[in-house]
This record gives C-alpha cells, structure tokens and sequence, in this order.
C-alpha cells in the first residue's frame, strides 16, 4: 500500500499547479486580447478560452474531495475533542474507536450513493459505448455548458474522493488499534528542513538589569540601549 501513502498529495498538487497556469494563461489572454495591437489583438481573438473558468472550478471540486482524504490520513481536520481527551484511557479509546468507524460509514454510504448517481448519469451509457453492448433506453447523460464533458465524469469526484476518505478512515482505525496512536499534524513543521538545535544559552536573555534592558547576549557586540553601551550623561547610545 506505500503506492497510496501519498496519492492526494500527488492528486493535489497537479491539480493546483494545472489550474494555477489555466488561470493565469486566461487572464493574460483577455488582457493581452483588449489591447489594440494590429495583427496581435486579432490573432488572440481567435483563441477561445472560455472554457477556462469552468475547468478550474472543476479541479477545485477535486481538490477539495481528494483533499479530506488527505486531512483524515494526515490528521489535520478539526475535531472537538476537550471530553475525550478527559476519560480515562479505555474509554478514550473506545470513543476513538466508534468516531472512525462512524467516519468510515458515513463515507462508505455518501461513496456508494455518488457512485450510483454517477452510474445512472451517464457512467452506464459510457460503459456500455465502451464495450460495444446495446443501450437500450439507458441516458447519454448531460454535458458541462462549456467543455461539454459528460456531467458523470465532473461527479465522479464524489465516490471516488470519498471512497479514499473511507478507506483512510479504516486505515487510522488499524493503525490506532495496533498501536493506539492517532495522525497528528503539526502546523508549525515545514518538510526538508532539518530540525536545528538551539544555541545553549547561559543567562535568561529576558532578565532585566535595570529593569529597562535586557542582558547582552554578545558581549563582543553590545547591544545598542545597554548600561555598557551608554554615556554617562544622557543615557543614549555612543
């Protein structure tokens, strides 16, 4: 299953990246095209990209299913947990244990409902072309008003989405009995970089002397404002 560890993220970012140049070539385009350039403003007239802001709405749509996927196998999803966390340590992990399979069904049912929708929109007479069998009186199925995409195809986000966001429900849930631990994701990590140990410090670089300046961490460069670092007169820095 390694090939699935990161499949969203996969999904994501070419999804991100594709509908960031689709829209950054559309609104280059209409610019570009409302100049008054002979020749220039002619031939970008001819291009039409009005299909450009539905296809970016589409991928958006993907994203965002693809994208709870990768909040439920990450961790990332905000949970009201102040009374869980309260219970002893069996009855926390019962909760735990009923909240993702709670998870897991509620995706399972909306998985399995979206993939009939999409059979019955037009999935079936797509399958059917396909494999050269009679359609009978089975629906073509709509299309999108600007690229004229099969509807079934644009909804099939929702079964396969949420199919995956099922499957990491019950991934966590194996995971957690296993070894009782859950996906934690800490916002403050960044990936590649390494984590730097601090420098020792020796004194408390918030203790005040005089209660006005903080201590000199450098004593080769004195910090400006410092007792060192001050005339004997007006208390300003030389």
């Amino acid at each position: 299953m390694k090939y699935l560890d990161h499949l969203e993220e996969w999904i994501i970012t070419f999804l991100m990246g594709a509908a960031t140049l689709i829209i950054f070539v559309a609104v280059v385009h209409r610019y570009a095209a409302s100049a008054s350039i002979p020749g220039l403003q002619d031939w970008l007239l001819t291009i039409n990209l009005s299909w450009a802001q539905e296809l970016t709405i589409i991928m958006f749509v993907w994203m965002a299913k693809f994208g709870a996927a990768y909040g439920v196998r990450t961790g990332i999803h905000v949970g009201v947990d102040v009374l869980i966390n309260r219970l002893d340590e069996k009855m926390r992990g019962k909760f735990i244990i009923f909240g993702l399979l709670a998870g897991a069904t509620f995706t399972g049912i909306v998985g399995t409902l979206g993939a009939h929708f999409v059979w019955e929109n037009g999935a079936h007479h797509a399958f059917l072309s396909l494999i050269g069998s009679p359609l009978g009186d089975i629906p073509e199925g709509p299309t999108t008003p600007d690229l004229e995409w099969p509807t079934w195809m644009v909804y099939s986000a929702i079964p396969l989405g949420t199919s995956l966001m099922c499957f990491r429900f019950l991934q966590v849930l194996v995971n957690f009995l296993k070894t009782g631990d859950l996906p934690h994701h800490d916002h403050g990590h960044v990936d590649g970089l390494d984590d730097v140990e601090p420098l020792p410090v020796e004194v408390n670089e918030y203790a005040m002397d005089d209660n006005l300046h903080a201590h000199d961490l450098d004593p080769e460069h004195p910090m400006i404002g410092t007792e060192s670092n001050k005339d004997n007169k007006g208390g300003e820095p030389k």
